[in-house]
């Protein structure tokens, strides 16, 4: 049975892809590569050096010189020799990474990484610009779930990593950070064409795993 190269998930804040994402991936025996890693490797990055996230000119040259690497399973990144993915689902980053991906430069100079990922093939990447920037026929899903669900997954996330939140936090963060991702003018979050759109509200990660197999088996 064949499958498609190459598998764009997009969808909202803490919808499940990069959970969604990984399963599938394992499943294929393909390569899983979270795009928005390097989002957050920047705006970790740009705390650390205190740029802005409104420093447009500064951001853009970052992302240019700075150098990230994966792990081959995908699931760390890495800056230099350092291991700095334990940082990047802090409440620090949460809060500014949407304003940094939003930013035409920044999301060129990253363009270039991703597609050279995508190119090998076999791969499963969550993020956005996969499908209609990157690879145009790649299998495209797009995941949502109701907001009560995505605060909940984030909130769960965040208190197993040890930070010290809130719901109440939490929820006013995907609240922004779903109205950031629909209105920024550089690739806004919309399904792109030829999507399959999945409610994951009710649903396990094996079962939209296992649907997704579905729809795109040959």
């Amino acid at each position: 049975m064949g499958y498609p190269k190459v598998f764009a998930i997009d969808g909202t804040v803490a919808s499940g892809k990069s959970s969604v994402g990984r399963a599938l991936a394992v499943l294929l025996g393909y390569r899983f590569v979270d795009t928005g890693l390097f989002y957050r490797a920047l705006a970790f990055c740009a705390i650390q050096k205190k740029i802005e996230s409104t420093d447009q000119l500064a951001l853009i040259e970052m992302a240019r010189i700075t150098k990230f690497s994966l792990s081959p399973d995908g699931e760390k990144i890495f800056l230099g020799n350092d291991d700095i993915s334990a940082e990047l689902r802090s409440p620090q980053v949460e809060k500014i990474v949407s304003a940094i991906a939003k930013i035409p430069g920044v999301r060129q100079e990253l363009l270039a990484v991703q597609r050279a990922i995508a190119n090998q093939g076999n791969v499963v990447m969550v993020g956005r610009d996969i499908g209609s920037k990157i690879v145009p026929d790649a299998a495209k899903i797009f995941l949502t779930a109701t907001i009560e669900e995505r605060v909940r997954r984030r909130f769960v996330e965040l208190k197993a990593r040890g930070f010290s939140v809130t719901e109440e936090m939490v929820k006013k963060d995907v609240v922004a950070r779903d109205k950031q991702d629909v209105e920024r003018e550089e690739d806004p979050l919309i399904v792109a064409d030829g999507a399959i759109v999945i409610s994951a509200t009710n649903m396990t990660i094996s079962e939209v795993t296992e649907l997704i197999i579905e729809k795109f088996s040959n």
